[in-house]
């Protein structure tokens, strides 16, 4: 799929945009998007990425009602000296040790944002089973935890069955 705006190279932006339960999207190369701002297409005034995400990440620093009197240390990342307050202006982490200095900050926000802090990408259909395989086994695993700690045991030993078998079945793929 070639770029909406030159027409000319790949669209590597994808955008959708849902105003009144109407869907439009767009596809766009880096290129064009860097000439437009960073900013998304189809909206006036091109409202930029980094505003968005810096917006979130000021809605995290207003903290609870009644706390400003207390004074904090700023947060800041031991490796580059890159602040909470400097990541958030920017949009982006000053060194990979960041996401582990911020990390009080970005679970709510990743879990307020994706719904999760871990990552559940599609799998492949053809090369996926052992993927499948392994995610099926680790919800079994906290299932037969969680009948565990209920004393679900009859359950439990059916858990554990069907997870000696899954693991039977990934040692064959």
């Amino acid at each position: 799929m070639y770029c909406q705006e030159c027409g000319k190279k790949p669209a590597t932006l994808h955008f959708t945009k849902i105003i009144n339960g109407e869907k439009t999207e767009f596809h766009i190369c880096e290129g064009c998007a860097r000439e437009k701002g960073e900013g998304i297409p189809g909206t006036p005034n091109s409202f930029s990425i980094h505003s968005l995400l810096s917006g979130l990440l000021d809605f995290e620093q207003l903290g609870a009602p009644g706390m400003g009197s207390m004074q904090q240390q700023p947060l800041r990342c031991e490796e580059c000296g890159l602040t909470y307050a400097q990541f958030s202006k920017i949009g982006r982490f000053g060194c990979s040790n960041c996401y582990q200095a911020f990390s009080e900050k970005l679970d709510p926000l990743l879990k307020r944002v994706h719904s999760g802090t871990v990552h559940s990408g599609k799998i492949p259909k053809r090369s996926g089973n052992q993927i499948r395989c392994r995610k099926e086994i680790e919800q079994l695993r906290r299932d037969l935890q969680t009948r565990i700690e209920h004393e679900e045991f009859e359950s439990a030993a059916q858990l554990r069955d069907q997870i000696r078998e899954l693991e039977r079945k990934m040692a064959d793929l």
